[in-house]
């Protein structure tokens, strides 16, 4: 049963003043505002500079910083120089089409929330199914009203400043992940390496995309809940009081309610929660079995224990690899770990030393 002396269980605008501040100055007290709203940046793809232009203007007259290329090659260069909150894209392009452009862009975690529309003059239905499959966001017919135009884009830029600020409050979580981290000077590198390994550990799983980027949130926020856990208790590693012990193992659960009002970290509640459950039932905080613990709790926890067994502490040596293949191999067969999972991790490590 899991005890306190297992060591890898330690582990827009401002308004105006209408008048000055008591002791300060009207500056002072406008410094306390928000600073604007960036402009939304627009990136216009089309092969013919006419209606590329007319786009741009008709944007440009309503405040939007807009950028143009005359293909998807130059468009996709843009994209990597500074990445654009919408792009408006033609079909028919001399080389890649508007929807070879589309499907790259939304198959690649780091741009796939960027508004797509595709502006066609074709009509048949067929056409749009194959936006659709290319992962559009919407279509606007040519020739573009400049109406029709303003109203999608502003819409779709509303869409796009809720997600952002969705990955802004993820970011938050995930900084404060890293500061708990930051409280043991041991365990330096932890969240990175786990993110780093178990989000590999995934794809060498072959599972979806959604589950590699919560594998990889997971990495950073697993032991969020260790921010109640207190100094004295977080940095004193091994022999704990079994009260101790019992403050440590709340951890999981408090890290979930921090963690459960963001509806974009639903796949991350799971690993959060159940990377200290084991297969025997003698894990926390819900003693669960074999068969009741979700994967991706159980891929996280796989990286988490290697990492912990690699890493020196003052109470423990770091282990070898082998010696540390050969400790998770034994505990697998012994019901603490998924011993399928833990053969895939090793076996994925051998396939990264070979192409390295």
């Amino acid at each position: 049963m899991s005890s306190p002396h297992d060591p890898r269980l330690a582990d827009n605008g401002a308004p105006k003043a209408t008048s000055k501040p008591e002791g300060g100055s009207e500056q002072s007290m406008l410094s306390l505002w928000p600073p604007r709203r960036r402009v939304p940046r627009i990136l216009v793809v089309d092969d013919q500079p006419s209606i590329a232009g007319l786009m741009s203007q008709l944007l440009t007259m309503r405040g939007y910083e807009v950028v143009t290329a005359s293909d998807a090659e130059q468009a996709q260069a843009e994209v990597r120089r500074q990445a654009p909150d919408l792009i408006l894209s033609d079909v028919r392009m001399p080389g890649k089409s508007g929807y070879d452009f589309c499907r790259e862009l939304k198959s690649d975690p780091a741009t796939r929330l960027i508004p797509f529309v595709l502006i066609t003059g074709l009509t048949d239905s067929s056409d749009k199914v194959r936006g659709i499959e290319a992962g559009a966001d919407d279509f606007l017919n040519k020739p573009v009203l400049a109406e029709e135009l303003t109203a999608r884009v502003k819409s779709l830029l509303r869409v796009k400043e809720f997600t952002d600020e969705l990955e802004t409050a993820d970011s938050v979580l995930c900084t404060l992940g890293l500061s708990v981290e930051s409280r043991d000077p041991y365990t330096e590198g932890h969240c990175e390496r786990l993110a780093v390994r178990a989000a590999d550990l995934g794809r060498h799983l072959r599972l979806d995309e959604d589950s590699i980027v919560a594998l990889r949130r997971g990495g950073y926020l697993h032991d969020l809940g260790k921010i109640a856990v207190p100094d004295a208790i977080l940095k004193k590693g091994s022999d704990l009081t079994l009260q101790e012990w019992e403050i440590m193992k709340q951890h999981p659960a408090t890290g979930e309610n921090i963690c459960k009002p963001l509806k974009s970290l639903r796949l991350v509640l799971p690993i959060i929660r159940h990377h200290h459950e084991h297969a025997d039932g003698s894990g926390y905080p819900d003693g669960m079995r074999a068969g009741e613990i979700p994967l991706l709790p159980r891929v996280l926890q796989v990286v988490d224990v290697y990492d912990a067994l690699r890493t020196a502490r003052p109470y423990k040596p770091a282990l070898a690899h082998d010696q540390a293949a050969q400790t998770m191999r034994e505990e697998a067969r012994q019901g603490l770990w998924d011993a399928e999972l833990v053969n895939e991790f090793f076996s994925m490590l051998v396939e990264q030393r070979s192409v390295a």
